[in-house]
């Protein structure tokens, strides 16, 4: 038996324990089956772009942040159908693969489930977005980052008396941004979910000037939306998804908070390193359970699922059902943060 593994969309600190734990979990299967890791995603599927994986080259990745397999946002949809991919996986002598990634990557795993593919999905995304699954691996430590910037922002904004915009991840949801504000305290937290009033936003700074507190800290989704669209930033690129590619708002929001205020502002934009480095004790247990699941699941020939946790249980659900809608950010998590706000 031929199982091939690909990593797809963004890289994710915990794709490697993933990795990891279906090559160690089939190395004890009684298949007995031969491990593929195709390079770049979905780009390696489509060049027949792979090499063998064992347990002697993955070991010591658990704690390695990235993806040794490599990762790309290819789209095989777009160079052709889920047939055609299908074929190129059979020209491999592949009989089953596990798909790591998120909406897109699952996305396209659901389609070919759909054509009759050997399929099983795991849900990665540091956006937390995905709603069949209360936790995707990522998230834990991209939240444990972005608190850490905020904690040091904290201090030199209050040391300087400034304004500082701090832009984190979220493309449509603002998991990282109300997590990690909530956390570092942050005075303002601006998320996809609800759009933003720069006015109400200067207001509640100007009120913290007035009870002599000269600093504040606003966190602010890189998909945060303004009322009526007047101070968004796009680059008007987009990916083989067809993903408009953001960033810049929190630009936006300090040059708008300086000239309507006099306040000094800055930004800090942290960009990729929310996805780098090591990841958490709970995002490589995590990924790890998901990895044996997954394997699992191979084995009971449970094709178009993907495994997902809920209720502290790994469970499998459809492929479909992954990608259907996106987990928005718990409007009782937005109003414990506002409680601390002004």
């Amino acid at each position: 038996m031929r199982v091939g593994i690909l990593t797809g969309g963004g890289d994710c600190p915990g794709l490697n324990a993933v990795i990891r734990a279906v090559v160690r979990r089939a190395h004890r299967s009684t298949l007995q089956p031969e491990i593929l890791g195709y390079r770049y995603g979905w780009r390696g599927v489509l060049r027949d772009d792979w090499f063998p994986l064992g347990v002697e080259n993955t070991r010591g990745i658990l704690l390695r942040g990235g993806t040794i397999l490599g990762t790309s946002r290819t789209n095989p949809l777009k160079e052709g159908s889920a047939a055609e991919t299908l074929v190129r996986l059979g020209e491999a002598g592949v009989d089953a693969l596990v798909a790591i990634g998120g909406e897109d990557t699952l996305g396209v795993a659901a389609s070919l489930a759909e054509e009759g593919g050997h399929v099983v999905g795991v849900p990665k995304t540091i956006d937390n977005d995905l709603s069949v699954t209360e936790m995707t691996f990522g998230f834990d430590t991209a939240v444990e980052i972005a608190t850490e910037a905020i904690d040091r922002i904290q201090t030199t904004a209050e040391s300087h008396n400034r304004v500082i915009v701090v832009e984190v991840m979220g493309r449509h949801a603002g998991h990282i941004a109300a997590w990690s504000g909530l956390a570092g305290g942050a005075d303002e937290i601006l998320v996809p979910e609800l759009e933003f009033d720069i006015e109400d936003v200067c207001a509640a700074i100007q009120r913290r000037h007035e009870r002599g507190i000269k600093f504040s800290v606003i966190v602010v989704s890189e998909g945060a939306t303004p009322k009526a669209g007047t101070l968004g930033l796009q680059s008007g690129e987009v990916d083989e998804f067809g993903h408009v590619r953001l960033g810049g708002i929190a630009n936006v929001v300090a040059r708008e908070i300086e000239s309507r205020t006099g306040f000094e502002t800055r930004v800090s934009i942290l960009g990729h390193i929310q996805r780098g480095g090591t990841p958490t004790a709970f995002d490589r247990v995590l990924a790890s359970r998901f990895g044996v699941a997954a394997w699992e699941a191979v084995e009971a020939e449970d094709w178009g699922k993907m495994v997902a946790l809920r209720c502290g249980d790994i469970v499998r659900v459809p492929l479909a059902d992954a990608t259907g809608t996106l987990k928005a950010v718990d409007q009782r998590i937005l109003d414990v943060a506002a409680t601390f706000f002004g």
